[in-house]
């Protein structure tokens, strides 16, 4: 007699993961350890933000990476969102159960950053950074919590910082607003059994840095390296697993030892 408990296959739970752009990004790197460990991964990308920074936009990136996650099993779904729009957060998630079903997960690495100081800022870029850094983080953990199904205890959001200020003062303060939000939602999603982290990885080389910037940190740390994506994906994957569960509520440095 088959035991059908036995042999249905076990559902995968959604992570919904933000700022999957580049197929060397932070956020790539995550979704690949995720779906590795067992994950369905939705995730966004915002293309024109790309385009306009120095590295550029990198052709075929989303159907790559949904390959390599299809590859571990993960089923899948890459949505467009620019999140300097204030309703885009609730029209990825309405697209994202459309899809794949509801969310478990939520780890936000997208992020506005374009250099600049205390004397040379615009309003336009000021607003922008808090707008894509810092509100569109609320509105998006706001979603989640509003939409949370999935068994208490197992809810996760993971968010990444920086404490880069000096000549990039729009970024540095709206990732500082970040950090005081998703931190926020450690006690106030704890009827929901979520955890809520904040994540600094530290300098890690996704093709920003130049040659002397790439000598002068990796001679920084004590390793004598950069970060790389997969560092800071193993560290998502430990919270987002039943093992990180007692985690809660902080801002975990793994930046190598940064000095």
């Amino acid at each position: 007699m088959t035991n059908n408990d036995e042999t249905r296959p076990v559902a995968r739970p959604l992570a919904l993961i933000t700022g999957v752009g580049r197929t060397v990004g932070i956020g790539a790197g995550i979704a690949r350890q995720l779906a590795a460990s067992g994950w369905d991964i939705a995730c966004t990308y915002w293309t024109p933000y790309d385009r306009r920074m120095a590295w550029g936009a990198e052709s075929g990136a989303t159907e790559a990476i949904t390959e390599e996650l299809a590859a571990h099993g993960a089923a899948t779904a890459a949505i467009e969102a620019d999140l300097m729009d204030p309703d885009a957060p609730s029209r990825v998630y309405d697209e994202t159960e459309r899809l794949l079903g509801p969310v478990t997960a939520l780890v936000m690495c997208h992020a506005e950053s374009v250099d600049s100081g205390l004397l040379d800022t615009t309003l336009e870029s000021f607003d922008r950074h808090f707008a894509v850094n810092a509100r569109a983080t609320w509105l998006l953990i706001r979603e989640y919590g509003l939409r949370f199904r999935a068994t208490p205890g197992t809810g996760r959001i993971v968010a990444l910082t920086s404490d880069h200020t000096v000549g990039n003062l729009p970024y540095g303060a709206s990732k500082g607003a970040l950090d005081r939000i998703t931190l926020a939602a450690a006690h106030e999603l704890a009827h929901l059994g979520v955890t809520a982290n904040v994540i600094n990885p530290g300098p890690v080389d996704t093709g920003w840095m130049s040659p002397e910037a790439r000598e002068g940190l990796a001679g920084a740390t004590p390793l004598g390296r950069l970060g790389t994506p997969r560092d800071t994906a193993h560290l998502v994957d430990f919270l987002c697993s039943p093992q990180g569960q007692w985690v809660n509520g902080q801002l975990l440095m793994s930046n190598g030892g940064l000095g």
